[in-house]
């Protein structure tokens, strides 16, 4: 006597499915079909607005630094910390906290992204910005640091930056946090930053 569990894999594994082979993402007639823009940095900061974020164009860290007296979540800030040198007023130190939830009571963080995607808006962050990862999902608002001349078009151009060799941190984030669990009303910042700006920056930093 079987259990309807083997039963359902022997009829699994009596179906036939022919193999299929992986494409050859190296193929110039593939990648000729990949989404390609125009301005990869214009399209990036459309598509971050439209899931909540705000990009702005910058030459250098003094500029940013401008730009940040006029966000209003930077005004109203009382903690906050900073990655980049010179960036910002921080009164925070980092690596006097020692506990990653004390994190949530940051309420503007500053904080390095390495690349941006247009297609879909994200940044890729790893933990080279420092030993607090969580910082970037735990502080009330947030703004990354982006080279204007790193926003690829698509995702497969952002997997062919990524290096696999070291056992690390890394993930995309996409604007500020959202749900729309609760009655399909969408919620900005329920489980994470409550806002993020993304400062593409001309000048190396």
């Amino acid at each position: 006597m079987t259990t309807s569990k083997e039963d359902i894999l022997n009829q699994l594994r009596s179906q036939s499915v022919p193999p299929t082979d992986l494409p050859d993402l190296q193929s110039i007639e593939l990648a000729s079909q990949w989404i390609r823009y125009e301005d990869p940095a214009e399209q990036f900061a459309e598509t971050l607005a439209s899931v909540g974020g705000l990009c702005v164009r910058v030459k250098n860290v003094d500029e940013i630094n401008q730009r940040l007296s006029e966000l209003t979540a930077y005004q109203e800030a009382s903690q906050v910390c900073s990655q980049i040198a010179g960036c910002g007023q921080p009164n925070v130190s980092i690596p006097d906290i020692t506990d990653p939830h004390d994190f949530e009571n940051i309420d503007f963080a500053i904080l390095p992204g390495e690349f941006g995607v247009a297609e879909n808006g994200a940044v890729w962050i790893t933990n080279e910005g420092g030993p607090a990862r969580t910082l970037y999902f735990l502080a009330q608002h947030v703004a990354l640091l982006v080279p204007a001349s790193d926003i690829v078009n698509n995702m497969h151009q952002a997997y062919q930056k990524l290096e696999f060799a070291e056992n690390s941190f890394g993930t995309f984030m996409s604007g500020p946090s959202k749900t729309a669990d609760i009655e399909q009303s969408l919620v900005i910042g329920a489980h994470g930053a409550r806002s993020l700006t993304v400062f593409l920056v001309e000048e190396a930093f």
